[in-house]
């Protein structure tokens, strides 16, 4: 095997604002990316919320999609953070400003997320426990207290995610 045959790509540069146009442009950019993942976010958090767990899976390829172009315009402004702090301060404010509300929405999504998550990993426990239950023979000691089962009574639990 030959250590060379695996050639890598160098990264492509990052774009930097060197114009007043183009630091427009970069702030569209990321303007753009982050109301496009905020308007998906937003609609898997509403079927989140509904219930709808497969319908707001179905937006994760998107939602992947959109998280890159939105990396790539955070690199992009950071590459170019000293040039647009110097001719357009004004430009970062209100970008920042923005990111703020981008972050707050991030935020409700992930506590949607994470109840959801909770909720589910509850429910799966407490259909482990009764399963248990009903597997575990009801036998007590000679002072009256209940036997502790051993491995071969408990079984393991199965989940399909296919359904």
């Amino acid at each position: 095997m030959n250590q060379h045959s695996q050639r890598q790509t160098a990264p492509a540069p990052i774009a930097m604002a060197s114009t007043p146009a183009e630091a427009r442009k970069l702030a569209e950019n990321l303007m753009d990316a982050m109301s496009a993942l905020l308007g998906v976010i937003e609609r898997e958090t509403e079927l989140v919320r509904a219930g709808k767990i497969r319908e707001a899976m179905a937006s994760e390829a998107k939602k992947s999609e959109l998280s890159r172009r939105y990396v790539s315009a955070v690199t992009q402004l950071k590459a170019s953070h000293k040039y647009l702090s110097a001719t357009a301060p004004e430009l970062l404010t209100t970008l920042h400003r923005h990111h703020d509300v981008f972050r707050a929405m991030l935020q409700v999504n992930l506590t949607v997320l994470a109840t959801a998550h909770a909720v589910s990993e509850s429910i799966v426990r407490g259909v482990n426990t009764e399963i248990q239950r009903r597997n575990i023979p009801n036998t007590y000691t000679s002072a009256g207290r209940r036997v502790a089962p051993g491995p071969r009574h408990i079984t393991p639990l199965a989940v399909s995610r296919s359904l």
